[in-house]
């Protein structure tokens, strides 16, 4: 299966950075923290039905559990330190917590942390999308494009797609589960994912630390960039890495 994945940091950093974008983004949704963490070593994966990575033929293909069967392959395929860190944005949140569970289920090694913006946990409970099946659906994704200022917008057949598998999935049941430090960075005035998932999140995951971005809307990836990647600095740094590597005991 094609992968479409970039490397972009520094190549001798401690830390491999596995950054998941959204369900309407591409890897660009990152760009602008990139040189605020140059330190690090991003892997930045387009997921599947995004710019040149394998497309899909229907909504079956682009399930979490899909999404994050690509991810463990970016993981396998691109990670050159047992010390990294797995983040998302928006749906990259709900593809990081499928993704962990299903390296634990694997016995494969997991993350050692874990940084998720702007999502939830609970997708069934989000508006990204209203429930229709047709051009309505392809409409609202059209308006949400450019309302969210997405650089390099994702395909929105897939998008589509995307959101008639994800749209009823509810993860809370994996939170406890997922031992590792998790930051969650979140706007205080998300449209798209209110607040109030994030400290869903915070409640349910043992050892999570919860940023609030004050007048932060949906898009602080592009918004409050500064903010974000302090936020991501400050967590990392006071993150001991120095394990080689977490693994499931199930």
């Amino acid at each position: 299966m094609k992968q479409d994945v970039a490397h972009a940091g520094a190549d001798g950093s401690a830390i491999d950075l596995v950054a998941l974008h959204g369900i309407q983004g591409t890897r660009a949704s990152w760009q602008k923290a990139l040189p605020l963490l140059a330190d690090m070593h991003w892997i930045l994966p387009n997921l599947r039905g995004r710019a040149e990575a394998w497309r899909g033929a229907g909504v079956q293909d682009y399930t979490l559990e899909k999404f994050a069967e690509d991810a463990c392959d970016v993981i396998a395929g691109h990670v050159r330190t047992p010390r990294f860190v797995l983040a998302g944005w928006s749906m990259g949140t709900s593809v990081a917590l499928a993704s962990f569970d299903a390296l634990r289920r694997a016995g494969r090694p997991l993350p050692s942390a874990l940084i998720l913006m702007s999502g939830s946990p609970v997708l069934k409970d989000v508006q990204w999308f209203g429930r229709s099946n047709d051009d309505t659906l392809l409409q609202e994704i059209a308006t949400r494009e450019q309302r969210l200022g997405l650089r390099e917008p994702a395909d929105r057949n897939a998008v589509a797609w995307t959101w008639q598998a994800i749209r009823d999935t509810d993860q809370r049941a994996l939170l406890a589960s997922i031992n590792v430090p998790v930051l969650i960075v979140h706007g205080s005035d998300d449209e798209d994912s209110p607040y109030a998932h994030a400290q869903l999140l915070a409640d349910g995951l043992p050892n999570a630390q919860l940023v609030r971005i004050a007048g932060g809307r949906h898009a602080i990836l592009a918004e409050q960039t500064e903010q974000v990647a302090a936020a991501i600095r400050h967590f990392l740094s006071h993150l001991s890495l120095a394990t080689s590597t977490h693994r499931s005991t199930s």
